[in-house]
């Protein structure tokens, strides 16, 4: 199925609310979007976040995707997110989405 273009704007609109310091996972994103598969949140931030925080979206895991974790840990440090051995401590970290 098709993302709509509704979708997209209610994942942009719940990644704009994840405020410095904190973060969210896809899975979050998509619970919160009503979609049925973190994946989706996946597809949309690849093509449609550079305005975004998406440093703040992160995997179940803690762990950030190989090709972007330099990247997302350095901005998530940062930021104060607490970080063990390359993973980000949810815990603590994570931001609860309405």
């Amino acid at each position: 199925m098709a993302t709509t273009d509704a979708e997209v704007e209610r994942v942009r609109a719940l990644v704009a609310t994840v405020p410095p310091g904190q973060v969210v996972t896809y899975g979050d994103i998509a619970a919160a979007a009503g979609l049925s598969t973190p994946r989706t949140v996946g597809w949309i931030m690849r093509t449609d976040s550079a305005d975004l925080p998406w440093h703040r979206v992160i995997g179940a895991s803690g762990r950030p995707a190989a090709h972007l974790a330099d990247r997302q840990l350095r901005l998530l440090a940062a930021e104060g997110v607490p970080i063990r051995d390359g993973r980000v401590d949810l815990r603590t970290a994570r931001f609860p989405l309405p």
